[in-house]
């Protein structure tokens, strides 16, 4: 018997068998390429099964491009391709039920000895059943975010595999080769891994917060039998000594109990238990305990209690690494430390170390305490360096640090080598800095220790200005500092501008207007404190009256008022306000 292979036999489902038909169908359905029927259902995807819709028979279930377990798979979709490399070969959530064929019947077509990849997904979402067919298939389940973000990694990873099977990955153009991984860590200082914290964490952004330190030491390195025994004993059980943790300094030295024990008695200590100590922290541990939390204590009283040739070769040991340690939390406070105790000569060498480094330090939040204890202690014919503030005057004077090492500068320093700062300050940015946030602090310091002479300066231009300048938040201080330091005569002078006439007819007198200013009150009440004789009394009678008339008519100034009546009552208690 003749079997027609190219067109489909019929099927038909006769109760529980299923039959083959050798004659072939009245209106035959072609293949496609994919060696299965066209649809007309919405063009998503090639059903592989005679377009029936009463048909049950699910040995065709139609292919799903996703990997979607809602509609199964049909294994003979790609003969002669391993099923495990197509890229929705399988039902990652159910195992399909076996479906048996009958093959006696006729020989089926020859397979296609080429391997067609499925076209690209159209869809992001498993494509759901055709309305016009009733589905076949239970609902399926509720499908998790996690197991559709599985199935596309899958899906992907299978679809990769298949194209590596027809196409070789290109080799690179060129070689591409790596250096070595940098070692940072090795370009800093031996930083406390003996027993504090890894160089990496010195540089956290939590560093110099002391609880921080304190629990990255606990962390870092267990503790010693010998100081977990010092620390249970450390509430007066038992009195200890130093020879008794030889060998262990280094330790206790960077436990807060530890190195509040050290310091104690080091006070105290005889020489050659000052001598055991240093031998154990220098030269090898010294860096460490400078820039720990506890240890730079211990350090400080080595440089305190130490004799001369202990100090000098501590000062030894930090050369080299003085800019560094000067902008350390810690390390600034023993630089300091060292400043204080060293010799001369050791003075200038440090000196000469840090001055290429200057006005960073200067800037820094902890190097500029440095720097001001170079100007305290240092001869001042070694501080060539202040020479280099000339043309940066007003830029460090309202610098929040810079301004801190100018003052120091004016107290500490003679006058032929601070006159032409003050000379480049007073003339040219007097009134800049009046009204700057950190500026004022420098013009009040000259008002209040400079020289006769750059005082008046400043209260010379300051008159003309008295009630502009009074209500400004920060050139209010200084207006204050003017009345306070004022010669005689020039404290008059200004007196007089405060108690002046209205500019206009029918204005507020200057008096009247600070009052009701939230910073000019404050210089009123230095006016009336530091008013002298009849001028003081004119000034009282004055303001008293308006004070009445300003409690009388209105409450939104009664902070300010309660401040100037307290003023009152002291200047002339046996007249009260009423």
């Amino acid at each position: 018997m003749l079997v027609n292979t190219h067109n489909p036999p019929c099927l038909f489902r006769h109760k529980s068998q299923m039959l083959r038909c050798a004659v072939p169908c009245r209106y035959p359905q072609q293949r496609n390429m994919y060696n299965t029927y066209p649809t007309t259902e919405y063009g998503f995807y090639p059903l592989g099964r005679d377009s029936f819709p009463d048909y049950s028979y699910v040995g065709y279930g139609s292919p799903d491009p996703y990997g979607s377990s809602g509609v199964p798979m049909s294994p003979g979709l790609y003969p002669g391709v391993p099923q495990n490399l197509h890229p929705s070969s399988m039902d990652m959530r159910q195992q399909q039920p076996p479906v048996y064929f009958d093959y006696s019947a006729a020989t089926r077509p020859p397979p296609s000895q080429f391997y067609f990849p499925p076209p690209p997904p159209a869809m992001m979402y498993t494509p759901q059943h055709s309305p016009m067919l009733s589905s076949q298939l239970p609902p399926p389940s509720p499908v998790t975010l996690a197991e559709k973000k599985r199935e596309m990694q899958y899906n992907l990873q299978q679809q990769l595999a298949s194209r590596n099977l027809m196409y070789t990955p290109a080799p690179p153009s060129h070689p591409q080769s790596f250096g070595p991984t940098l070692d940072y860590g090795s370009q800093m200082l031996n930083a406390a891994n003996m027993y504090a914290v890894s160089p990496t964490q010195m540089f956290s952004p939590m560093r110099g917060n002391r609880r921080h330190d304190m629990q990255q030491q606990e962390l870092a390195f267990p503790r010693s039998a010998k100081l977990d025994e010092f620390r249970a004993n450390n509430k007066g059980h038992r009195t200890w000594e130093l020879r008794e943790i030889t060998g262990y300094v280094v330790e206790f030295s960077g436990d807060q109990h530890g190195s509040r024990f050290i310091q104690n008695q080091l006070s105290t200590a005889s020489s050659d238990e000052r001598q055991s100590v240093f031998d154990e922290i220098v030269p090898s541990n010294i860096l460490q305990l400078i820039q720990d939390v506890f240890g730079n204590y211990v350090i400080q009283k080595l440089f305190e209690y130490g004799t001369q040739t202990q100090k000098t070769l501590l000062a030894n040991t930090m050369e080299g690494h003085l800019v560094y340690l000067s902008k350390n939390l810690y390390g600034c406070r023993v630089v300091q430390k060292a400043i204080e105790c060293i010799l001369p000569d050791q003075q200038a060498s440090f000196v000469r170390e840090l001055e290429p480094h200057i006005m960073g330090l200067v800037k820094d939040s902890n190097g500029n305490h440095v720097i001001q204890k170079v100007i305290e202690r240092v001869s001042h014919d070694r501080l060539g360096f202040v020479s280099t503030f000339i043309g940066h005057v007003h830029e460090l004077a309202s610098h929040p640090f810079g301004c801190r090492v100018l003052q120091r500068c004016i107290e500490y320093l003679p006058d032929a080598q601070t006159r032409p700062l003050l000379d480049e300050l007073l003339h040219n940015h007097t009134m800049n800095l009046m009204q700057d946030q950190f500026g004022n602090y420098v013009i009040q310091f000259i008002l209040d220790k400079g020289r006769p002479e750059d005082k008046a300066v400043i209260i010379g231009q300051l008159r003309g200005r008295l009630l502009f300048m009074a209500r400004h938040k920060f050139a209010s201080n200084v207006c204050e500092k003017a009345l306070q330091f004022a010669e005689p005569e020039a404290r008059r002078q200004l007196i007089e501008e405060i108690m002046a006439p209205p500019s206009k007819p029918d204005g507020a007198t200057p008096i009247v207007t600070m009052m009701k200013d939230q910073y000019a009150n404050y210089v009123l009440q230095r006016a009336l404190g530091v008013a002298e004789g009849d001028q003081k009394e004119t000034l009282i009678n004055t303001v008293r009256p308006q004070l009445l008339s300003m409690r009388r008519y209105s409450t939104a100034y009664s902070k300010h008022l309660t401040s100037i009546e307290r003023e009152l009552e002291k200047l002339s208690p046996s007249e009260p306000s009423r």
